[in-house]
């Protein structure tokens, strides 16, 4: 049986993400908006809901299950979506410039 990593989102995230509209396609998260959670054992992301509600560890909206394969799904009022977190671009160093020659 699978083991899914939980990461909680903060809650100070979890207002907006509650009054965002539903957006189609794969969710962009920061990792900075969330924090470990535990884990669960599960064949998939709705037996993990399913184990875990009506508990002090239920599954709430905007929740993050992790599969051991990196695969995520985030807790959505619509059921489990796909998610994947925003890798920021590194801006490359600037090339010093070489001094000017004289002649």
């Amino acid at each position: 049986m699978p083991l899914f990593r939980i990461h909680r989102m903060k809650d100070g995230p979890r207002q907006q993400f509650r009054l965002a509209p539903h957006a189609i396609g794969a969710s962009q998260l920061k990792p900075k908006d969330f924090e470990p959670g535990g884990e669960v054992q599960a064949d998939g992301p709705y037996e993990a809901w399913t184990q875990l509600r009506g508990t002090s560890e239920a599954l709430d909206i905007g929740d993050l299950l992790e599969s051991g394969d990196g695969q995520m799904r985030i807790c959505k009022y619509v059921g489990f979506e796909e998610a994947r977190w925003v890798v920021p671009e590194t801006v490359p160093a600037a090339v010093p410039s070489a001094a000017p020659l004289e002649c």
